[in-house]
């Protein structure tokens, strides 16, 4: 059994591999999407930057610093102590935060004659957001190189922190997203050729073989899972090698969710397998059932930006849980659900679209 299993399923890799359309929506597809948005918003976030600042030692010295950031045109400081700044930028509300330890004026004093460390400041950044955290060191430096100017050894130096946020960039969010928009495309085009061969009658012969439907049915789900693999190292590599996406998350759980969100599509294909009779009919039904999975699930911007009727339709759509799932997994995104609950959602889906397509699908 399992040596017909290996075969048919190296036998499907080998027709998939050179089905040009099935490997375009698959792989170059979304490929194409994270480079073209990647791109476009790669350079975004060049106007006003919110710090937030605290001054823990309220000193002259502190309070010239504070003058020189406030003095550089793309900076808005947002004054408050180190626990609201620090809680202000973990809710998104600004983007980075500069902490003044109590100390630092003497400390300046002593470094500027020459005769001790220097003082230190703390700045905090969100290391998924790789853009905002590179204009911040360059402002951070510029400042500080400044306040150095002469001084042997230098007066002030930056002791840099991370902080993880509820916000994200916008390549930070899009490549999870992207991701699950390749494992639903994956799954529902799965429709296609199985119909195709079911209009060819090539079902029905595989049927009549001493091979299982189990095996069958089995192969083609193992090809589509290797594919699955194949897409999340291919999207994942070129956002972090171009984009320089950092992943933070649990790769073990979102390869979790990988293979469950694409079973649960493979399940999907099987049910409009199931209802259409002809190669036609199959790509018209997955085009009017993938278009609203990928505009309505959140792909492209946050659900929360959509009018209320849409978010009701947003929250009945497995994408709109896988996405969320590889966010929440990957770059640490801000939850639209509990991880247990975008679990649960797909888990229910997979079973309810496997028990229809195994009631319904037809092999001749």
């Amino acid at each position: 059994m399992i040596r017909g299993l290996v075969a048919l399923t190296t036998a499907n890799v080998r027709t998939f591999s050179r089905d040009r359309a099935a490997l375009f929506w698959t792989i170059a597809f979304p490929l194409i999407f994270i480079l073209m948005f990647g791109f476009i918003f790669q350079g975004g976030g060049t106007g006003s930057l919110a710090i937030g600042w605290a001054d823990d030692d309220g000193s002259e010295a502190s309070t010239g610093l504070r003058a020189a950031f406030a003095a550089v045109p793309s900076v808005e400081l947002e004054d408050g102590t180190k626990t609201d700044v620090l809680d202000a930028m973990k809710a998104g509300e600004v983007s980075a935060a500069i902490i003044v330890p109590a100390g630092y004026g003497a400390a300046a004093a002593v470094a500027t004659g020459g005769t001790g460390a220097p003082a230190t400041i703390e700045v905090y950044t969100d290391p998924a957001q790789q853009t905002t955290q590179g204009r911040v060191y360059a402002i951070v430096g510029s400042v500080v190189g400044v306040v150095n100017l002469g001084g042997r050894p230098p007066i002030v130096v930056p002791d840099p922190q991370t902080l993880a946020t509820e916000d994200i960039d916008f390549i930070s969010y899009f490549v999870p997203s992207v991701l699950a928009m390749a494992l639903m495309q994956l799954g529902v085009f799965a429709a296609i050729p199985l119909v195709a061969d079911r209009e060819k009658l090539i079902l029905k012969r595989l049927a009549a073989t001493p091979l299982r439907r189990s095996q069958l049915v089995g192969s083609n789900v193992i090809m589509r899972l290797i594919i699955a693999a194949a897409q999340t190292v291919i999207i994942i590599g070129v956002g972090v090698l171009v984009f320089s996406v950092e992943i933070i998350g649990s790769l073990a759980l979102a390869a979790l969710f990988v293979v469950l969100g694409a079973m649960t599509f493979i399940a999907l294909g099987y049910v409009i397998a199931s209802f259409t009779v002809t190669e036609d009919a199959a790509n018209g039904a997955t085009s009017v059932i993938q278009f609203p999975l990928m505009f309505l699930s959140g792909i492209f911007f946050p659900i929360q930006f959509m009018p209320d009727f849409l978010q009701a339709i947003a929250r009945a759509m497995p994408l709109t849980y896988l996405a969320d799932a590889l966010r929440q997994t990957m770059v640490g995104g801000v939850a639209f659900a509990p991880l247990w609950f975008d679990f649960a959602f797909l888990a229910v889906c997979l079973a309810i679209f496997f028990g229809i397509s195994s009631r319904f699908f037809r092999w001749q």
